[in-house]
């Protein structure tokens, strides 16, 4: 069964360098959830198993709320089934503003990236990463992704709908995407596996990634 994982917001396929073998789609080319996600499903085989970090993850449930039967099993990563909240949605247009005006760098740098991690000894490697991997995808990439995320449906519904195998992973110290959220998306979902991964923030994939990958490849042969 191949496995396809959907990256987070200004990530590309880096981002899951040491997971199990595996297609990375890349979520950049339209600025709605449901575009992005009709764009996976053109690109993915008939079945596949479903990854997805952040806003991967966010995609990744509308994927399953599109074609439901299309996905053997699901893995949400660092993510949140809700609709963006208002006070986040009101930083969303300044950030673009800059960016769009020259200052990707800055937004990514100073506004993101450093909320992103656990305190570890290869933090610094893994921001590195992040600003290389962002400033690659370049500022228009940003502002689709950023508008995606705004006007996001909520997918609880959808979540509740779903029976099939599935992993909510977080890092122990995500400050993005705190716990009570995978906490909700288990709730919602009596079948899953909640897998914390300690000693990781937002990208467990690049700051723990052994604990990850073995976790996904548990949860493959479920």
């Amino acid at each position: 069964m191949t496995l396809v994982l959907l990256p987070g917001m200004m990530c590309d396929g880096r981002l899951f360098e040491h997971m199990p073998p595996h297609h990375c789609l890349a979520i950049s080319q339209h600025d709605t959830v449901e575009a992005l996600a009709a764009d996976v499903l053109k690109k993915a085989p008939e079945t596949f198993a479903l990854g997805g970090l952040s806003m991967g993850g966010i995609v990744a449930m509308e994927v399953i709320r599109q074609a439901p039967d299309r996905v053997t099993r699901l893995c949400l990563m660092d993510t949140n089934c809700e609709a963006e909240t208002d006070q986040i949605k009101a930083m969303r247009q300044p950030q673009i503003d800059k960016a769009l005006a020259g200052g990707l760098d800055s937004v990514m740098r100073y506004e993101m990236k450093p909320n992103y991690l656990a305190d570890s000894p290869s933090r610094a490697d893994v921001l590195d990463l992040c600003m290389e991997m962002a400033l690659g995808l370049g500022p228009e990439v940003f502002a689709r992704q950023s508008v995606a995320l705004r006007d996001r449906p909520d997918q609880k519904k959808t979540l509740g709908n779903w029976t099939k195998p599935t992993l909510i992973l977080t890092g122990a110290q995500d400050r993005l995407c705190p716990m009570h959220r995978h906490k909700l998306m288990a709730d919602l979902l009596p079948q899953a596996t909640l897998t914390i991964i300690e000693n990781a923030g937002h990208l467990p994939t690049l700051e723990r990634p052994a604990a990850t990958r073995a976790a996904l490849s548990l949860w493959l042969k479920e």
